[in-house]
């Protein structure tokens, strides 16, 4: 007996070995088997509308086209926000970006996530373990937690880099103060009024972003609007204005956020503007590429225009929002001439590009459903300017729910 219970756990070891070299080999076996760059038997490549010749000619449309559409999605804003009709902080403005918002949305729900779930549940892929866990959503969820994290850091970083400057501001701001006589000297404080001085004390120092002093001046009638400022987004009396002196804690997070969400917006779209090039690029099929010409022609036109919404409202310098315009452009079209490229010898139906496509979507699927619900209908719908507009609500809603109507219609051609 003692000799069986000497070798009990020997042999209990043994077992647990010889389970996890099973599992590790099954485990091997099928992530070999799913990187196989050999063609899938019932690839719908061998249909009978394959043609290289048509498909090849169909590529050099869709890079032309998908380009023009980018171009002038993503320039709109950004050209148009020196002329009154197109300028961010319009009603049309408000309207058109819930458009643009409801095409990606419906992007990430209705086109990438789908194509991410069929292609990593396809018979291609060994069952185990790609049936049997949804790894589309999970990755999908996933990248938009990571998103989320970027948000967060990103606004993090840049409240830091401003609070810096902000600093070093008031730091000049007090000595130019001390010097025109207007602060403390030697323990009194001096009675010299200064243009810019408030009758409480404040101090204005006109032409430079410090936080010295903050008032608002209120004409009108003396009726307040829905967020308690006189006149401000009402449409009841349009003589009733207000302006500020100074600066706003609510502006300067507001600028924050625009930056933050212009660079994480980008970020996304650029990820799957490569991916449904590459997919586009590698097909030789003209049936599978035709619908999809007019459906990412559309899809990067209003793309196009919510990021260089975003970008026009971070107020970048020039050069920085041509750089990120271009970027979002080309992506596109560089993604279609990279699967041309490759689709000679690039078998976009075997396990490999399955497993990789099905990925890539899935974090793009992510990615997307975030950036469009949090940082553009959330931001824009639960706003004060929306709740004190009833007529910019009601049409909002409508562009909102529309832009997502037809960008999910176009799955059935697309």
């Amino acid at each position: 007996m003692s000799v069986l219970e000497e070798l009990f756990p020997v042999l209990y070891i043994e077992e647990i070995k010889g389970r996890v070299g099973n599992l590790s080999g099954l485990l091997f076996r099928n992530f070999s088997e799913s990187m196989s760059t050999v063609s899938c038997s019932d690839s719908p490549e061998l249909e009978s509308c394959r043609d290289e010749k048509a498909a090849l000619i169909l590529k050099f449309v869709a890079i032309a086209s998908i380009l023009i559409a980018g171009i002038i999605g993503v320039a709109i804003p950004l050209i148009g926000k020196k002329r009154r009709f197109l300028r961010t902080d319009t009603n049309l403005f408000f309207a058109a970006k819930a458009f643009a918002a409801g095409v990606i949305l419906a992007t990430g729900f209705v086109h990438m996530l789908p194509d991410a779930t069929s292609a990593l549940t396809n018979p291609c892929l060994p069952k185990n373990p790609w049936s049997k866990f949804p790894f589309s959503g999970f990755i999908a969820m996933m990248a938009a937690l990571g998103t989320l994290v970027a948000d967060f850091l990103s606004t993090q970083y840049y409240e830091r880099k401003q609070e810096k400057q902000i600093q070093a501001v008031r730091v000049e701001s007090v000595d130019l103060a001390s010097e025109a006589g207007i602060v403390q000297v030697a323990g009194k404080e001096s009675n010299v009024k200064v243009f810019g001085e408030e009758e409480g004390g404040g101090i204005h120092i006109v032409g430079m972003h410090a936080h010295v002093a903050h008032h608002r001046h209120s004409h009108g009638s003396g009726q307040e609007g829905c967020d308690g400022q006189v006149g401000e987004y009402s449409d009841e009396n349009p003589h009733m204005h207000s302006h500020s002196h100074g600066f706003n804690d609510d502006d300067d997070e507001s600028g924050i956020r625009h930056i933050v969400v212009s660079q994480v917006l980008e970020l996304g779209i650029i990820s799957h503007s490569i991916i449904i090039g590459l997919s586009l690029g590698v097909s030789q099929s003209p049936c599978t590429i035709r619908p999809l010409l007019g459906a990412l022609s559309f899809h990067q036109f209003f793309e196009g225009f919510a990021l260089g919404g975003c970008i026009s409202q971070a107020k970048f310098g020039s050069v920085h929002s041509m750089v990120m315009a271009c970027f979002f452009a080309i992506t596109a079209p560089v993604g279609v001439g990279i699967g041309t490229g490759v689709s000679k010898f690039y078998n976009a139906n075997s396990p490999r590009a399955l497993m990789i496509e099905g990925i890539l979507d899935s974090i793009s699927a992510g990615i997307l459903v975030y950036m469009a619900l949090v940082d553009l209908i959330a931001a824009d719908f639960l706003s004060k300017r929306m709740r004190c507009n009833v007529r910019l609500q009601v049409v909002s809603y409508i562009a909102l729910f529309l832009g997502a109507g037809l960008m999910a219609a176009l799955a059935a051609w697309a």
